[in-house]
Order: C-alpha cells, then sequence, then structure tokens
C-alpha cells in the first residue's frame, strides 16, 4: 500500500527538466502563411524581419500573445542573394550600419534581441560587426548569431562591447520532409540533454509549424523546458542592462 501511494505521488510530480531550450522561428514577414506561427505556444521567440509587408503586425499580435520578438536582421552573404529592405553590407560606413540598425528597432515594437538573417560574408568582417554590436548596447539588446559561416566575428566583437550573446546550434527545417524535421527533433533533445542548454532556429513554412505543434509536448517528457531566447541569458542580461525591463527593451 505505501509502495502504492509513493508511486501515484511520483506520478503526479512535475518532470525535473534536465535542459532548457529555446527555439527562434525567424524569416517572418513576407507572406501570410507567416501568421500561422502565432498558434504556436508562447515561450517560442518570433524573429521578424525590418520593413517587411507583415513584419510589423506580427510583433505586435506576437507581444500580444506572450511571445518574445527579436529583429532579424538582412547581412550580406558570401552568395550575393538579395537581402531585402534594411540590409546590411561591407559597402556600408559606421553611421549608415548604425542608423540601419535603429530604423529596425523602430519598425519592429518590443524586440527584445536580434539576429542575423543570412549574413555569412558581414559577421566575418571586425569593424561592421563592432558597429552592430555598439549599436545593439544602446538598444539594451541581445544578439544571437545564426552562424551562418564558422568564420564569424560576432561573438569576439559582443564580449568586447559588452552584449549578451548566443549562438545558434541546430537548424530545424533546412529540409522539411517528415523524415528530416524528426531526425532534426531528435537532435535538438539529444544536444540539449548532453548541453544542457540550446539554441534552435526554425522558419515560417507551414510543415514546420505543424510539425512543432505536433510533437513540442515530446520535449516536457524528455525533461526538457521550453524558454524565452532571453532566459538563457537571464544572469548576463541583468549584469549587462540591470535597469533594463522586458517593457523598456524596444
Amino acid at each position: 500500500m505505501r509502495f502504492l501511494i509513493v508511486l501515484l505521488l511520483l506520478t503526479c510530480l512535475p518532470p525535473l527538466y534536465a535542459a532548457n531550450l529555446a527555439i527562434i522561428i525567424d524569416d517572418i514577414g513576407y507572406r501570410q502563411s507567416d501568421e500561422a506561427v502565432l498558434s504556436l505556444p508562447a515561450n517560442i521567440t518570433l524573429s521578424v524581419l525590418p520593413h517587411t509587408p507583415l513584419g510589423k503586425r506580427l510583433a505586435l499580435e506576437g507581444h500580444k500573445k506572450g511571445h518574445e520578438i527579436m529583429i532579424h536582421i538582412p547581412m550580406q552573404a558570401l552568395s550575393g542573394n538579395r537581402l531585402g529592405p534594411g540590409a546590411l553590407t561591407s559597402d556600408m560606413n559606421e553611421q549608415q550600419i548604425k542608423s540601419e540598425i535603429c530604423a529596425a528597432f523602430n519598425n519592429i515594437p518590443f524586440a527584445r534581441g536580434a539576429n542575423n538573417h543570412m549574413g555569412s560574408l558581414l559577421t566575418q568582417l571586425e569593424n561592421p560587426m563592432l558597429w552592430v554590436m555598439q549599436s545593439l548596447k544602446n538598444k539594451q539588446a541581445y544578439f544571437v548569431d545564426s552562424m551562418t559561416t564558422r568564420f564569424s566575428k560576432a561573438s569576439m566583437q559582443a564580449k568586447d562591447v559588452g552584449v549578451p550573446l548566443l549562438q545558434r546550434q541546430v537548424f530545424l527545417d533546412n529540409d522539411v520532409r517528415l523524415y528530416a524535421l524528426e531526425k532534426q527533433f531528435k537532435q535538438i533533445i539529444t544536444q540539449a540533454k548532453q548541453q544542457g542548454s540550446l539554441v534552435a532556429i526554425a522558419h515560417p513554412y507551414p510543415e514546420t509549424i505543424a510539425y512543432l505543434n505536433a510533437n513540442l509536448p515530446r520535449l516536457r517528457a524528455n525533461g526538457i523546458n521550453l524558454v524565452n531566447t532571453s532566459e538563457l541569458l537571464a544572469v548576463d542580461i541583468a549584469k549587462t542592462y540591470p535597469t533594463s525591463s522586458h517593457q523598456t527593451l524596444r
């Protein structure tokens, strides 16, 4: 009888979380289908492209639903792919880069941080990344390096300026076929358990949104706590921006 009581109590207790996981959905702002991100749980972070047809509205609606908002800053890529409005390029001077970042924060309300859209060229350049970090410091924002190149200077410049920084560790949906999503999701679970915390990036593809809505409950069963991105940086943010708050970071 005593054994049955203990067993019952154990089954009623919430799981002990072994790891914290932040999932960022970026590339938001162009497609009507991007609105589906609002169906995801509030502890999924939304990273929105500035100056896009739907960006400002989705940032406002996402914030109202409890999502943490980031700015997905377009940065020059080695491939020469088209970047869209608000892009940072290697031929821009300090004033131009800082002006673009200021305009992006004015366009996307409630942004607490930023990550790079593409950027395999620009993130390798010391001066532009220094100016990016100085701008983010002025906005009391954090940076997530999407790690589109292993030669990124973002971490070094963020450390020098004093900007809280994280690095993307897993992309969920480079391939949106079901078996590929499942493979990446299992990798996310495994790495999060091994490392204690993890940052994953995904995109607002219909297949991705459907997969996440169906499979996010598996995280809890594996002892993984899904958190806002800033929660992985809570100590760093408190030290760097001691007077900031969720409401004042715009």
